[in-house]
């Protein structure tokens, strides 16, 4: 491998965990793409704490994920490594709806959600193949694509029903494009639970949030509400070699509510 750590993409890595999982890999070394869709201060930021923590280089590229010509400008910002060890598909959106509001969600919700969501991750699987491949031959081991899913797409709630159906889309196509990228590219999922930060409370006030964290606390088996940094550790050691072994695997960290 050339000079440095894990040539990685994080999408959707301004804030939260993708900022999270590229700071963690950061201090091992990596060379980072930092992507964002339209927060640039704070992609700058978490692209500053990078260099901090001893990113050996870090990259900011603007792009919504949604758009096949934003994914390939995206991967573009890597070609400069020769290779890419890691595409970690992070970039997410949702729309806050009771799941018994069928009225709440109109087609253009689905469309968005699952353009970002879903089609998102394919897209950038495709524009970045070449480059994960090519690492892979050079260092003689599987490439890694860790994408962000979600325990909605396995349960069937969360914050609405277009949202769940992306996510249960997006495990479904982790298990074809493992085996499909096999054997030169691995490609995993980590579903979280509830995780403490402002994206999964968005829009609904400083009081709700406080009661969703509680609530949430108080259904897990394990009465933690997990932090961006909690799933990161899942998420980064998917990335790296340690998990070598691992294809096709749908990784839940939910502090054990699916127990019920």
């Amino acid at each position: 491998m050339s000079k440095g750590g894990l040539r990685v993409i994080v999408t959707g890595s301004a804030s939260g965990l993708g900022a999270a999982s590229a700071a963690i890999l950061a201090k091992e070394g990596a060379r980072l793409v930092i992507n964002y869709s339209s927060s640039k201060d704070d992609a700058e930021k978490a692209a500053e704490m990078c260099r901090k923590a001893g990113a050996a280089d870090v990259v900011v590229a603007q792009g919504d994920v949604s758009r096949d010509e934003d994914c390939k400008r995206i991967v573009a910002a890597a070609e400069k490594w020769g290779g890419l060890d890691v595409l970690i598909n992070n970039a997410g959106t949702t729309k806050h709806v009771a799941l018994d509001n069928l009225d709440g969600l109109s087609a253009e919700d689905f469309q968005r959600i699952y353009a970002v969501n879903t089609i998102g991750p394919y897209q950038m699987v495709r524009a970045a193949r070449a480059l994960l491949e090519a690492a892979a031959r050079e260092t003689g081991r599987a490439s890694a694509v860790v994408n962000v899913s979600s325990v909605a797409g396995i349960e069937g709630y969360g914050s609405s029903i277009a949202y769940a159906a992306s996510k249960g889309a997006l495990n479904t196509m982790t298990l074809s494009l493992a085996r499909a990228l096999a054997p030169l590219i691995r490609v995993n999922t980590v579903c979280p639970g509830y995780i403490d930060t402002p994206w999964f409370t968005k829009g609904r006030g400083a009081e709700a949030a406080k009661n969703i964290r509680e609530t949430y606390t108080a259904k897990t088996p394990l009465k933690i509400a997990s932090t961006a940094d909690d799933i990161a550790q899942a998420v980064c050691f998917l990335a790296r070699p340690q998990s070598g072994h691992m294809t096709g695997e749908l990784l839940r960290m939910d502090a054990g509510l699916h127990l019920g």
